[in-house]
């Protein structure tokens, strides 16, 4: 048996659900474009059906590999029906307003992922446990050693998701004012690009704070300012080193 080991492949295979059908040049199926998309941000939109109807539920994520997870109350209707089914995950960074000499060709510049597969609660004690600790690492590294295990009531309120992606996709809008080529003459309308960024602001400390308590080592990326989707990229990258 050859002990050679296969390479994981480097982008998700185009196929009729997340092949773009228009404007496909916006299109990204590699998983580093895909990764970093979804790395930078913190919320995400859960997209299912329920009884021949459709939800879509907002809630915080985080990935590890090609798996997603997110969490919920172990009382919501939504996320019991979700384990075992198949479930759209999306994010989007919205980056810019674009104006421009026609209404057609306003726009916005953004960051998205659209990405598929069958969602499934994790129920192992421990691997609850672990997966907890990563989701507040994902966003404030190291913190979970400073804080509190949850209590046996608090793991049994909290059900955790996750979704091994079986296919994604991500769509990049990234220019300038593009407009007709008569109208940049003939229409007299002040057309610019606005950008958009989310940023980090001062820390207003808890009024109970113990005294002499420094700002934690693994806080030292929340500077005032700093855009979030940088913060978060960073953050990921510290807790899980790629």
């Amino acid at each position: 048996m050859s002990d050679m080991t296969i390479a994981a492949p480097v982008a998700f295979d185009v196929s009729e659900v997340n092949r773009l059908r228009r404007r496909h040049e916006r299109g990204h199926y590699d998983k580093a474009t895909v990764y970093a998309i979804l790395d930078a941000a913190l919320v995400c939109h859960i997209a299912y059906v329920i009884d021949g109807r459709p939800f879509c539920t907002p809630t915080a994520f985080w990935r590890e590999g090609d798996h997603l997870y997110w969490h919920g109350s172990s009382a919501s209707r939504a996320i019991r029906q979700q384990d075992g089914a198949m479930v759209c995950l999306t994010v989007s960074h919205l980056d810019a307003l674009v104006m421009a000499r026609s209404g057609f060709h306003h726009s916005v510049n953004y960051r998205s992922v659209m990405a598929w597969g069958h969602a499934h609660a994790v129920t192992d004690r421990e691997e609850k446990l672990r997966l907890m600790d990563n989701f507040i690492d994902r966003v404030y590294p190291g913190r979970s050693t400073l804080i509190r295990q949850p209590t046996a009531q608090e793991l049994k309120a909290t059900t955790l998701m996750g979704m091994a992606m079986e296919t994604a996709s991500g769509k990049i809008r990234n220019t300038h004012v593009s407009d007709d080529e008569e109208d940049y003459a003939a229409v007299p309308a002040w057309s610019a690009v606005y950008p958009i960024t989310q940023v980090l602001g001062e820390a207003s400390e808890c009024a109970r704070q113990l005294p002499g308590l420094a700002v934690p080592e693994g806080m030292a990326n929340f500077v005032p300012g700093t855009p979030l989707d940088e913060l978060l990229a960073k953050s990921y990258r510290r807790t899980f080193g790629r």
